[in-house]
């Protein structure tokens, strides 16, 4: 079933995802055109491949026909015919396996027991044991010898590959599991910090299918959860105005496994909407 909305519909979308990404990525913007970098701030840019071009243009998601809308007509992804733009299946049939995988790895992550123990001690085994930092410019709160201390005296219990993929050498058999790429949809649960901001990566992986308003919905859940990653780090980014959570304290677990709960529920319905998409891409559900 499809909706063909005629412009004096769709527009006005437009229009709001427009000022919503705009404002979104106002400080990203400003900051890059006065040549400044932001250690927090400026993460889901440097580390996800999707540039803020990408995210302005509007996707109205499947089933919905766009009359008169020219600018859709070349993009890759939408047909334009009859005056009316829509997604193209032919770019579905030949992305499957990848809609295929994506809908496998979030439909295990979403039945799967969500854990709260790991009090985010990746970002402490990425810098554990070494003299080398990933934000250089930034100090380590408890500098090297007092870090390396937080490590060997805690469990690492890291389950997300692509975090545990830049722990430092002495660091990874501290870790109790050893996930690799393969076993990815194996091991990835929804407590995960890590895996909750990928909602936004998978999000954009199936761009241009994905409905702009939920993309930005992951996008902003990403943001979020990667402030509470950096304040419960090892690094010091008070001068920016970021209060740390000391992990190492009874109050500071406590205080990270409640925000991390909160974001396990806010994850949730997007990772439904996600797999809902996958399975109407796939099998027009």
């Amino acid at each position: 079933m499809s909706t063909v909305l005629e412009p004096a519909e769709w527009q006005p979308l437009q229009a709001a995802h427009a000022a919503r990404v705009d404002a979104l990525l106002a400080g990203h913007l400003a900051r890059r055109q006065r040549g400044e970098k932001h250690p927090v701030e400026d993460f889901l840019f440097t580390y996800y491949p999707t540039r803020p071009k990408q995210l302005r243009l509007w996707h109205p998601g499947p089933g919905i026909h766009l009359r008169g809308a020219t600018q859709y007509e070349g993009k890759r992804g939408y047909l334009y015919a009859d005056d009316t733009a829509q997604l193209d299946p032919a770019e579905i049939t030949r992305r499957a396996d990848s809609i295929e995988w994506i809908s496998k790895l979030l439909s295990a992550t979403a039945t799967r027991q969500p854990q709260f123990g790991c009090f985010g001690l990746h970002e402490w085994a990425m810098v554990y044991r070494t003299g080398e930092v990933r934000h250089d410019s930034w100090p380590l709160r408890l500098g090297s010898a007092g870090t390396d201390r937080v490590v060997e005296s805690h469990k690492i219990a890291c389950s997300h590959y692509d975090a545990f993929r830049f722990f430092t050498t002495p660091a990874r058999p501290l870790n109790v599991l050893q996930p690799t790429r393969e076993s990815q949809p194996s091991l990835e649960q929804g407590g995960c910090l890590h895996a909750n901001m990928d909602l936004y990566k998978w999000s954009t992986k199936l761009m241009p299918f994905t409905p702009s308003s939920l993309l930005l919905n992951c996008f902003e859940l990403a943001g979020d959860i990667r402030t509470l990653d950096m304040r419960a780090s090892p690094y010091n980014f008070t001068s920016l105005g970021y209060t740390p959570i000391p992990i190492e304290t009874p109050a500071g677990k406590a205080q990270y496994a409640t925000a991390q709960r909160e974001f396990a529920d806010r994850a949730r319905p997007l990772r439904l909407q996600l797999i809902d998409l996958c399975d109407q891409l796939l099998h027009g559900g």
